[in-house]
């Protein structure tokens, strides 16, 4: 990778601004170009963050190149052609999640851009929320020794429709918008998976698809975890948008409580310590937990390029994410445990 990473970003929506934000950051990258279907939109952002090039058509955009890599921050049916054209532009591409609508799609797309020898990742952010890696870092340590038990929750009843009203209009949500983050958090912590059970539910009477989750999931470690999650849980105060964890290891057990208090208990005694994210100048109360985890998950993308190194969240390691969710949708409409090597 040269020295100064030039980037193009496709999709100027709700999201994208924490995207460019992050980019602004890095000394080392500059956006040089954006595209968005929507010229009032596009044009807004493009002004915003003093962008010249804009586009409302992607292929012209990589038809005129002049980047190294594309951050696809757009909604999940458009991945698959934009990821494949990335591919075929030669480029490095970093990809929002849901990855791709099918398993079938996210491994044409992951074998896209291996056959062009670059590097995709998947904008799995979650796992790198600073409290939530201080959790992985404790657990990969051997703070309480081996896990063996875990809960990763998340509930609210945080209105995020009026930010993204898409949200409202699918027959999937919550597994597919929300718990892909919760189980990607639990693979990190405990591994991959063999067998899933899942139930769910519509609380909501305005939205299509379902807000309430519930996943018992059988690791290849040996450990077992319950992931939880839930846009139907009124509690005070509130706890948007944290993600709570408790684990038992054989030395000992964690937790991480609301208000980011981190405590490890072991035979030794107990420590408790706050690992609350920082507030970044262009971040806000309570998304700015969300908001750090965009720059750290950008930093690490740019370092995997300078070093050759595969991502934590590259496309690949994402397949196995992907088949929890699809795995836990099957569970729930069956009625029955999935193994999710079976999709």
């Amino acid at each position: 990778m040269c020295r100064m990473l030039k980037i193009a970003l496709i999709g100027c929506g709700f999201f994208a601004q924490n995207q460019l934000h992050g980019w602004e950051d890095l000394e080392s990258v500059e956006v040089v170009a954006l595209c968005d279907r929507d010229r009032n939109r596009l044009d807004a952002v493009g002004d915003a963050f003093r962008i010249a090039r804009r586009y409302t058509d992607a292929a012209e955009m990589f038809a005129e190149g002049g980047f190294g890599a594309v951050d696809i921050a757009t909604t999940v049916s458009s991945h698959r052609a934009l990821v494949e054209m990335a591919a075929d532009a030669g480029l490095h591409v970093i990809c929002q999640k849901p990855f791709a609508q099918t398993l079938t799609d996210a491994r044409h797309m992951v074998e896209a851009v291996e056959r062009a020898g670059k590097t995709l990742m998947v904008h799995e952010n979650f796992r790198w929320q600073s409290p939530v890696r201080a959790v992985i870092e404790a657990l990969r340590g051997g703070a309480i020794g081996t896990p063996f038990f875990g809960r990763v929750s998340f509930r609210s009843a945080y209105d995020v429709f009026s930010g993204q009203p898409y949200l409202a209009e699918g027959e999937r949500f919550i597994i597919e918008d929300l718990g892909i983050h919760i189980l990607d958090i639990s693979r990190a912590l405990f591994g991959d998976v063999d067998r899933i059970t899942a139930t769910t539910r519509r609380v909501n009477p305005r939205i299509r698809g379902e807000d309430v989750a519930t996943m018992l999931l059988s690791h290849a470690s040996g450990a077992t975890s319950v992931v939880d999650c839930s846009y139907a849980t009124r509690r005070m105060p509130e706890t948007f948008p944290e993600t709570l964890i408790e684990i038992d290891g054989t030395e000992g057990a964690l937790r991480l409580d609301a208000g980011y208090r981190l405590t490890i208990q072991k035979r030794g005694g107990t420590e408790t310590r706050d690992v609350s994210p920082p507030l970044l100048p262009w971040a806000e109360k309570p998304w700015h937990n969300i908001q750090e985890s965009v720059a750290i998950i950008q930093r690490h993308f740019t370092e995997c390029l300078r070093t050759g190194i595969q991502p934590e969240t590259s496309g690949r390691d994402n397949l196995q994410t992907l088949a929890l969710v699809e795995a836990a949708y099957r569970s729930a409409a069956e009625a029955r445990i999935v193994d999710p090597g079976e999709l």
